[in-house]
């Protein structure tokens, strides 16, 4: 049985919880999220807080009450206090700019990286270099940032790229002179 899987979730006082068929539908102060969720895992309301269960007569399986009731608690985080990523761009000359919906990025390339912003998302961008991902859906913020550090992820020679402001890359020496 699992443990995480066993644990009800708090639901704080504003946000709405609704349950039709499969579809879990979250409302809250910074959003909606709905998702649908596996057939062998059962979610039920007590209260205020949410219980996800599994009927064992029907799968021996419970490997998705676990993973259930952890989306089911990142959708409620997410529509109360919402998630965000840092992204730090590191170079002489890289820099990125929002432009309506639109984030423009200037990463060395021979001509500007357009990147639209997906609904849901609010990209803010500090001195050029720092860019700031925020939004309700987890799963969309973390596939935003990737999706952004993908463009030119940093290189182990100089460092230069998009990084995670807390990931550490790893140098490598470069080439020595003869001998």
């Amino acid at each position: 049985m699992s443990r995480i899987g066993k644990k009800p979730i708090p639901v704080p006082k504003g946000v709405k919880i609704a349950l039709e068929g499969n579809l879990v539908h979250v409302e809250g102060p910074k959003g909606k999220l709905s998702r649908s969720i596996p057939g062998q895992v059962q979610v039920a309301l007590n209260g205020d807080s949410v219980v996800v269960g599994h009927d064992p007569e029907k799968c021996k399986d419970s490997s998705f009450q676990g993973l259930t009731r952890t989306l089911v608690a990142n959708m409620i985080d997410g529509v109360t206090k919402g998630f965000q990523k840092e992204l730090e761009i590191v170079g002489v000359g890289y820099r990125a700019e929002p432009k309506g919906k639109v984030l423009n990025l200037s990463l060395g390339f021979s001509h500007p990286v357009e990147f639209p912003i997906p609904a849901g998302i609010s990209i803010e961008v500090e001195k050029q270099t720092k860019i700031m991902i925020r939004g309700a859906d987890k799963e969309l913020v973390g596939e935003t940032a990737a999706t952004i550090r993908d463009f030119r992820p940093p290189e182990p020679y100089k460092g230069k790229g998009i990084k995670y402001k807390d990931e550490r890359i790893i140098r490598k020496a470069g080439k020595t002179g003869k001998k």
